[in-house]
Protein backbone atom coordinates (compact mmCIF):
# COMPACT_ATOMS: atom_id res chain seq x y z
CA UNK A 1 0.00 0.00 0.00
CA UNK A 2 1.00 3.60 -0.64
CA UNK A 3 -0.80 4.51 2.37
CA UNK A 4 2.25 7.28 3.46
CA UNK A 5 2.36 8.92 0.43
CA UNK A 6 -1.10 9.78 -0.07
CA UNK A 7 -2.39 10.17 3.18
CA UNK A 8 0.95 10.75 5.83
CA UNK A 9 2.48 13.41 3.29
CA UNK A 10 -0.12 15.45 2.87
CA UNK A 11 1.13 18.82 1.95
CA UNK A 12 4.48 17.58 2.46
CA UNK A 13 6.52 16.12 5.21
CA UNK A 14 4.84 17.11 8.84
CA UNK A 15 1.73 17.66 6.74
CA UNK A 16 2.82 21.25 7.06
CA UNK A 17 -0.44 22.24 4.43
CA UNK A 18 -2.32 21.98 7.92
CA UNK A 19 0.26 24.39 9.54
CA UNK A 20 -0.03 27.03 6.69
CA UNK A 21 -3.88 26.85 6.52
CA UNK A 22 -4.03 27.47 10.35
CA UNK A 23 -1.59 30.54 10.12
CA UNK A 24 -3.85 31.71 7.19
CA UNK A 25 -7.15 31.44 9.55
CA UNK A 26 -5.75 32.16 13.21
CA UNK A 27 -2.19 33.68 12.70
CA UNK A 28 -1.44 36.82 14.30
CA UNK A 29 1.70 36.92 13.44
CA UNK A 30 2.92 38.92 10.14
CA UNK A 31 6.25 37.16 9.53
CA UNK A 32 4.41 34.03 9.58
CA UNK A 33 1.57 35.20 7.43
CA UNK A 34 4.01 35.94 4.97
CA UNK A 35 5.91 32.49 4.88
CA UNK A 36 2.08 31.09 4.77
CA UNK A 37 1.55 33.30 1.71
CA UNK A 38 4.66 32.07 -0.19
CA UNK A 39 4.39 28.63 1.18
CA UNK A 40 0.88 27.43 0.53
CA UNK A 41 1.54 27.07 -3.37
CA UNK A 42 4.07 24.87 -3.42
CA UNK A 43 2.76 23.07 -0.45
CA UNK A 44 -0.46 22.13 -2.42
CA UNK A 45 2.04 20.29 -4.49
CA UNK A 46 3.71 18.70 -1.79
CA UNK A 47 6.16 20.86 -1.75
CA UNK A 48 6.91 22.04 1.80
CA UNK A 49 10.69 23.53 2.23
CA UNK A 50 9.27 27.23 1.91
CA UNK A 51 7.60 26.11 5.21
CA UNK A 52 10.28 23.68 6.57
CA UNK A 53 13.12 26.57 7.04
CA UNK A 54 11.21 29.56 6.72
CA UNK A 55 8.25 29.32 9.08
CA UNK A 56 10.99 28.01 10.88
CA UNK A 57 10.58 24.20 11.51
CA UNK A 58 13.70 23.31 11.35
CA UNK A 59 14.89 23.48 15.70
CA UNK A 60 11.48 25.10 16.52
CA UNK A 61 10.66 23.05 19.30
CA UNK A 62 7.10 23.71 19.48
CA UNK A 63 5.99 22.91 15.76
CA UNK A 64 8.56 19.36 16.50
CA UNK A 65 5.49 17.53 18.27
CA UNK A 66 3.36 18.01 15.40
CA UNK A 67 5.09 17.75 12.78
CA UNK A 68 5.21 13.40 13.35
CA UNK A 69 2.48 13.59 14.94
CA UNK A 70 0.51 14.37 12.29
CA UNK A 71 2.53 12.06 9.82
CA UNK A 72 1.77 9.08 12.46
CA UNK A 73 -1.43 9.68 12.57
CA UNK A 74 -1.78 9.92 8.60
CA UNK A 75 -0.40 6.43 8.35
CA UNK A 76 -2.29 5.15 11.22
CA UNK A 77 -5.86 6.18 10.63
CA UNK A 78 -5.76 5.49 7.04
CA UNK A 79 -4.60 2.14 7.61
CA UNK A 80 -7.59 1.04 9.62
CA UNK A 81 -9.67 2.93 7.65
CA UNK A 82 -8.63 0.62 4.33
CA UNK A 83 -8.45 -2.72 6.50
CA UNK A 84 -12.08 -1.51 8.13
CA UNK A 85 -13.08 -1.22 4.65
CA UNK A 86 -14.13 2.11 5.04
CA UNK A 87 -12.36 3.25 2.17
CA UNK A 88 -10.26 1.55 -1.24
CA UNK A 89 -6.75 -0.04 -0.50
CA UNK A 90 -4.31 2.18 -2.85
CA UNK A 91 -2.93 0.28 -6.00
CA UNK A 92 -1.51 3.21 -8.03
CA UNK A 93 1.22 4.81 -6.84
CA UNK A 94 0.90 8.69 -8.28
CA UNK A 95 3.53 11.43 -8.39
CA UNK A 96 4.41 13.13 -5.32
CA UNK A 97 3.61 16.33 -6.04
CA UNK A 98 -0.31 15.26 -7.10
CA UNK A 99 -1.65 17.84 -4.55
CA UNK A 100 -4.91 15.92 -1.57
CA UNK A 101 -8.12 15.05 -3.10
CA UNK A 102 -6.63 13.97 -6.39
CA UNK A 103 -4.10 11.79 -5.15
CA UNK A 104 -6.79 10.08 -2.93
CA UNK A 105 -8.93 9.19 -5.63
CA UNK A 106 -6.37 8.69 -8.22
CA UNK A 107 -3.94 6.31 -6.15
CA UNK A 108 -7.49 4.06 -4.80
CA UNK A 109 -8.63 3.46 -8.55
CA UNK A 110 -11.25 6.22 -8.06
CA UNK A 111 -12.61 5.94 -4.83
CA UNK A 112 -13.95 9.00 -3.32
CA UNK A 113 -13.95 8.27 -0.23
CA UNK A 114 -10.18 8.07 -0.09
CA UNK A 115 -10.46 12.37 -0.53
CA UNK A 116 -13.42 12.39 1.60
CA UNK A 117 -10.49 10.91 3.73
CA UNK A 118 -7.99 13.49 3.14
CA UNK A 119 -10.15 16.45 3.88
CA UNK A 120 -11.42 15.15 7.02
CA UNK A 121 -7.47 13.90 7.65
CA UNK A 122 -6.60 17.53 7.02
CA UNK A 123 -9.41 19.71 8.92
CA UNK A 124 -7.51 16.91 11.94
CA UNK A 125 -4.51 18.41 11.67
CA UNK A 126 -4.82 22.04 10.96
CA UNK A 127 -6.59 21.39 14.80
CA UNK A 128 -3.60 19.63 15.68
CA UNK A 129 -1.16 22.63 14.35
CA UNK A 130 -3.10 25.11 16.14
CA UNK A 131 -1.84 25.25 19.60
CA UNK A 132 1.61 24.60 18.56
CA UNK A 133 1.55 27.08 15.99
CA UNK A 134 0.32 29.81 18.64
CA UNK A 135 2.71 28.82 20.97
CA UNK A 136 5.69 29.24 17.82
CA UNK A 137 4.52 32.40 16.79
CA UNK A 138 4.56 33.56 20.91
CA UNK A 139 8.11 32.26 20.76
CA UNK A 140 9.34 33.94 17.36
CA UNK A 141 7.63 37.11 18.62
CA UNK A 142 9.63 37.01 22.01
CA UNK A 143 12.16 36.65 20.47
CA UNK A 144 12.07 39.37 17.75
CA UNK A 145 11.17 41.77 21.12
CA UNK A 146 14.51 40.86 22.94
CA UNK A 147 16.38 41.18 19.30
CA UNK A 148 15.97 44.96 19.23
Amino acid sequence: MNVINVYALMGGSGCTLALLIATFIWGKWQPSKEIAKLGILPGIFNINEPVIYGYPIVFNIPLMVPFVLCTALGIVIPYFATVAGLVNPTCIQVPWTTPIIASGILSTGGDIRAAILQVILLALFVVIYLPFMKASETAQRKQFEMSE
